[in-house]
């Protein structure tokens, strides 16, 4: 089965590491985000893309949900003492990886190459995409002006009232190169557990690929991240409510309509079943709160095999 897996970070990391588990990783291409993408000292950092390369080749943090594992800080420490902001953390193996693609990308190497490039290094089997090789950034309006996404999550720590999200440049953005055929050719099409505003709602955003996955004969699947009318994780809930869609399953179906036509959510939201089948979805309850690898594994399968169910 060809699988198509539409990501951001930490929430997709986690399933798409129990996905490898139960396919052959060739057969995974991830579609990732980089409306999260930003600037430091002057490195380009794909946190999203970076997230998922590390988590299917074993190396991610698994505690913090970014950076690798074993990490050290001492030039972010160093930095400090030279009086940069500091306030987005970066480790010292992990600049390698920053270095390696803001030189790349200066080169004139685009960034769907570099990020194969990245992929293979790491020895990930998966093929990783970007959504697009032109820069699409997630602005999140606040009512002190406009921030970058980083700014708002890190930096803020998402304390900021959200007014509004854009996604700067989408409009003039296009698919890089694999991703339209990609969704075309897939068996699956399936939805991380992904935040719909700031992590899934970049890669809708750019032209093109909304198309692609309503013309796709791809059965589509999604698990959600929300639970319980909260986010698994993050901010997904202020900025759920920002776009005006609902803290809820509900709210998740209505963010990938018409395209979505079956969704995971958790046993708590039983009683979201019912409405969920009045808006044209199939639902089922599902343990998909990760808390370890075996748990991560199950919930690849279930995803899987509500694929395969799909008609």
């Amino acid at each position: 089965m060809r699988v198509v897996a539409l990501a951001g970070g930490t929430g997709a990391a986690k399933l798409l590491r129990g996905l490898a588990t139960c396919m052959a990783p060739r057969d995974l291409t991830v579609i990732g985000n980089t409306g999260d993408d930003t600037e430091v000292w002057g490195l380009h950092i794909s946190p999203d893309l970076d997230t998922v390369t590390y988590a299917l080749a074993g190396l991610l943090d698994v505690e913090r949900g970014w950076g690798l594992a074993g990490e050290t800080f001492n030039c972010l420490a160093t930095m400090a003492a030279h009086g940069a902001d500091t306030w987005f953390s970066l480790g010292d193996r992990d600049l390698a990886t920053h270095l390696t693609r803001t030189r790349a990308l200066r080169d004139g190497q685009p960034l769907s190459a570099v990020t194969a490039r990245l992929a293979a290094d790491f020895g990930v089997a998966a093929r990783i995409l970007p959504m697009s090789d032109e820069p699409v950034r997630t602005m999140i309006r606040t009512p002190g002006g406009r921030l970058t996404f980083q700014e708002y999550f890190v930096r803020e720590k998402a304390l900021v009232e959200v007014v509004g999200v854009d996604y700067e440049g989408a409009l003039n953005a296009r698919p890089a190169p694999g991703v339209i055929e990609a969704i075309g050719a897939a068996d699956a099409i399936v939805v991380c557990p992904s935040n719909p505003v700031t992590s899934v709602g970049p890669i809708l955003a750019v032209p093109g690929i909304v198309e692609a996955l309503r013309a796709t004969a791809a059965r589509t699947v999604g698990v959600s991240p929300i639970v319980g009318g909260a986010a698994v994780s993050g901010p997904a809930g202020a900025l759920m409510r920002a776009r005006g869609l609902a803290v809820s399953p509900r709210g998740v179906a209505d963010a990938y309509a018409p395209w979505l036509r079956r969704l995971l959510i958790d046993p708590r939201d039983h009683g979201s079943l019912a409405d969920l089948a009045r808006a044209g979805l199939v639902a089922e309850t599902a343990d998909i709160i990760m808390t370890g690898r075996e748990v991560e594994a199950a919930l690849a399968q279930r995803v899987l095999e509500a694929a395969r169910s799909a008609s």
